[in-house]
C-alpha cells in the first residue's frame, strides 16, 4: 500500500503546534514531516493530516529520548532501515492513540442484548463468535464477555468466544492482564460489576481486576488491519471496530471494510463508530441502526 504525500503549504506548524514541538524539543520540516506520513501510512493505514506535527513530535519524543537521539531526521533513518521492525513497532506504539471505555456507546449494547443475543437464545445457537478489532487496552471486549456470560452462560452449554485485537503491543499487553483504576467502575452496569469485577485491597487499592471466567473468554491477538492477515471468511457472529475506521484515508477503509465483511458469518453483524458511515461504501452490508450494520441478504 502506497500514498503520494501531499503538499503543506508551510514548513513551519501553526503557533499552537510550534509551542507544543518546542516543548517536546523537536521540530520538523514539511519534507520529513511528508515521509513520516506516508511511512506511517504503508505501516497502519492512518493518514496523519497536515496539522498533526505537533502530534509526531510529541509521541516520538519518547522514542528519541529512549534511543539517545537529537533530531527526528536521525530517527527516520533508523526506523526505515530493513532490520529494524521492532522500532518501527514501537514508533506505532507510540502514534497511535488508545481512547476507550467500558460499555462505550451504550445503544450498541443495548442492541446486542435485545436484539442480538435474544434471537441466539431463540435459535439455541450454542456457539458464537465475536471480534473485537481495535480493542486498545480490552475494555470493549471484557464489556463484550460480561454481558454475553449474563446472558450465555458457560453453564448452559453455550461456547462463547471473543478474538480481541490491535495494531498497539503496548496496549494488548495491558489488556491481557485486566486490571484498571477503579474510577471506570462507573461505566460498568452494576449488576455486572457485582458478578464480574474484583475490588482491590492493600497495594491493589483504587484498582479492579475483570474475573478469570471472563478473561478466559477473550484472546488477546495482535493484528494490523492495514496489512492484515485476517481470520477466516464467514467465521464471526458480530464484529466491533468502532472508532478506527476515522483515522483511514478513503482507500484503506474501503479496503479495511471489505475484509471485516468478508469476515462476518453470512447473518452477522458490524458495529462501527457513530462518526462511521458505510452505507455508500459497501453493498454487501445494510444499515439496522445509527452504525450498526448486517449483510445484505440477511
Amino acid at each position: 500500500m502506497s500514498a503520494t504525500a501531499p503538499r503543506l503549504k508551510k514548513a513551519k506548524p501553526s503557533s499552537a503546534a510550534g509551542a507544543a514541538e518546542e516543548a517536546a524539543g523537536l521540530s520538523v520540516s514539511a519534507a520529513l514531516y511528508a515521509k513520516f506520513q506516508k511511512l506511517i501510512y504503508q505501516e497502519t493505514g492512518i493518514w496523519l493530516g497536515d496539522s498533526k506535527t505537533a502530534l509526531l513530535c510529541g509521541r516520538l519524543s519518547r522514542r528519541l529520548r529512549a534511543l539517545q537521539m537529537q533530531t527526528l531526521d536521525e530517527y527516520y533513518d533508523l526506523v526505515t532501515l530493513p532490520e529494524q521492525d521492532e522500532e518501527r513497532v514501537a514508533m506505532i506504539d507510540a502514534i497511535t492513540t488508545n481512547e476507550t471505555r467500558f460499555f462505550r456507546d451504550p445503544r450498541h449494547f443495548e442492541f446486542l442484548e435485545q436484539r442480538i443475543i435474544s434471537r441466539w437464545r431463540a435459535e439455541n445457537r450454542k456457539t458464537i463468535r465475536l471480534w473485537s478489532a481495535g480493542c486498545a487496552t480490552g475494555e470493549e471486549p471484557y464489556s463484550l464477555a460480561m454481558l454475553l456470560a449474563r446472558h450465555l452462560p458457560r453453564e448452559q452449554g453455550w461456547n462463547v468466544s471473543i478474538l480481541a485485537t490491535d495494531i498497539s503491543s503496548r496496549v494488548l499487553k495491558h489488556a491481557g492482564i485486566g486490571i484498571y483504576s477503579i474510577s471506570k467502575s462507573g461505566d460498568i452496569p452494576p449488576a455486572l460489576l457485582k458478578d464480574w469485577m474484583l475490588k482491590g485491597i492493600a497495594k491493589q487499592a483504587g484498582h479492579m481486576k475483570v474475573m478469570p471466567e471472563i478473561q478466559e473468554m477473550v484472546r488477546f491477538h495482535k493484528l494490523n488491519l492495514a496489512l492484515g492477515p485476517y481470520p477466516p471468511d464467514g467465521q464471526f457472529d458480530v464484529i466491533f471496530c468502532r472508532n478506527v475506521l476515522i483515522y483511514f484515508d478513503l482507500q484503506s477503509k474501503k479496503k479495511t471494510v471489505e475484509r471485516l465483511t468478508r469476515c462476518l458469518a453470512s447473518d452477522g453483524f458490524l458495529f462501527v463508530g457513530q462518526a462511521e458511515n458505510l452505507s455508500s461504501m459497501n453493498t454487501e452490508l445494510r444499515s439496522l441502526a445509527p452504525a450498526i450494520y448486517a449483510r445484505a441478504g440477511e
